[in-house]
């Protein structure tokens, strides 16, 4: 599909993830980025519209879909973490994971569906993870959260083939952002999630596998189960 001269919707577009995809999106000539915040008075980049957006808010998504009419690709990128470990402390977290990164992607990518049908299909574009595919032992919650994230991403893309609608998957390891500040891990650059992501839609790719450690995950699904924990 075409992003110059597109209308995108970027979710938690102030920061980290969300701020790479809206400038990659401006940068292929995009002529609007709405950035969807809770906090409109955050967003402070060239070239971006602020809007109000929580996506755990059923009133402000259907308001959004409303006033951004005009948009042809919405990308899912709100999301957060900070669930609780697996054998003790309160499930409010994990919560609070199932409410943005789960429901939240759900009611935006419900709102929006028709007004992409009404733009010729447009693109869904949601940023998933490599734990959507496989456990995370220091966050289990937000693994969890990311692999019903990419069931219900499937699902979309199977409801919305009639309308012409590409669905597109990014899954990455960790990456460079606040959400994984405390993680000693390596990590890659927002901004390399963001313009992979650029090149999927170019070329009408439904998945985005970023970093190497992704793409042997996601090769790994298909063997013997103790594989794909052996190192984890």
């Amino acid at each position: 599909m075409d992003i110059k001269g597109s209308v995108a919707l970027v979710t938690g577009a102030n920061r980290g993830i969300g701020l790479a995809f809206a400038q990659a999106l401006l940068a292929h000539g995009a002529a609007k980025v709405y950035a969807g915040v809770r906090e409109p008075e955050t967003v402070r980049g060239p070239g971006l519209v602020p809007l109000r957006l929580d996506v755990t808010d059923e009133e402000q998504v259907a308001a959004a879909a409303h006033a951004a009419d005009d948009v042809g690709i919405v990308v899912n990128n709100a999301g957060v973490a900070g669930g609780p470990s697996l054998l003790e402390g309160s499930f409010d977290g994990a919560r609070r994971e199932m409410e943005v990164n789960y429901f939240g992607t759900w009611a935006v990518s419900r709102a929006f569906a028709p007004v992409l049908a009404a733009h010729g299909g447009g693109a869904l574009v949601n940023m998933l993870s490599v734990a959507s595919w496989v456990a995370n032992r220091r966050l289990p919650s937000y693994a969890a959260s990311k692999s019903a994230q990419w069931s219900l991403t499937n699902a979309f893309r199977l409801a919305l083939r009639e309308q012409g609608t590409l669905v597109v998957g990014v899954h990455a390891g960790y990456v460079d952002t606040d959400l994984a500040a405390e993680i000693d891990s390596p990590k890659i650059l927002a901004s390399d999630v963001a313009e992979k992501t650029m090149a999927a839609l170019l070329d009408d790719e439904p998945e985005v596998l970023v970093d190497e450690t992704t793409r042997q995950v996601r090769a790994a699904l298909s063997g013997e189960l103790e594989a794909l924990y052996a190192d984890r």
